[in-house]
């Protein structure tokens, strides 16, 4: 246990020295490469700006007029044959577009019902086994310019609603 402690403190500065001693082995100038690095990454935090900004203020107008809310209770009827928690639909909806929004929600879950409770316990396997779909399509496929993404969201929204089942079917079960 005391190696994988040690071995998940170590593994970034390891990697790091890696990196730069197999460039200077290579006998790269390894400045001058992290440069250019750096600038191609300052050019793509540009280009994918407006795009984070406009599903940021998208999902906080979303949560702030209630919306949420109002799907939240019509997919509520809907899945009530389920088990599926009502609770837990609007974390699922806003997890698709944003981690953080996600996150403060939440932290809403856990004020109210605690962080050990059925609930707390599915919210923080849901956060942790679904991916936020429109934001990482729309990042990703945005920097390396794909047009066709229905198939990568199909698949994605597959794979959430299977970690959102999962997700409340495990914290059932445990």
């Amino acid at each position: 246990m005391k190696f994988i402690l040690f071995l998940s403190e170590a593994i970034v500065p390891l990697l790091l020295f890696y990196i730069v001693g197999t460039a200077l082995v290579q006998k790269k100038n390894v400045y001058e490469d992290f440069l250019v690095g750096a600038k191609k990454g300052v050019k793509t935090v540009v280009e994918i700006m407006p795009t984070l900004i406009g599903l940021l203020v998208a999902v906080g107008v979303l949560r702030a007029s209630g919306f949420l809310d109002l799907v939240g209770n019509l997919l509520k009827e809907a899945l009530s044959g389920t088990n599926f928690p009502g609770e837990l639909i609007p974390l699922s909806l806003v997890k698709m577009f944003s981690s953080s929004a996600a996150t403060g929600l939440l932290l809403d879950i856990y004020k109210q019902h605690g962080t050990d409770s059925f609930l707390g316990f599915a919210s923080s396997l849901l956060l942790s086994s679904t991916e936020t779909i429109f934001y990482t399509m729309s990042i990703y496929f945005m920097s390396v310019k794909v047009k066709k993404t229905g198939y990568t969201f199909a698949g994605a929204l597959f794979a959430s609603l299977a970690g959102l089942f999962a997700s409340v079917w495990i914290a059932g079960k445990i």
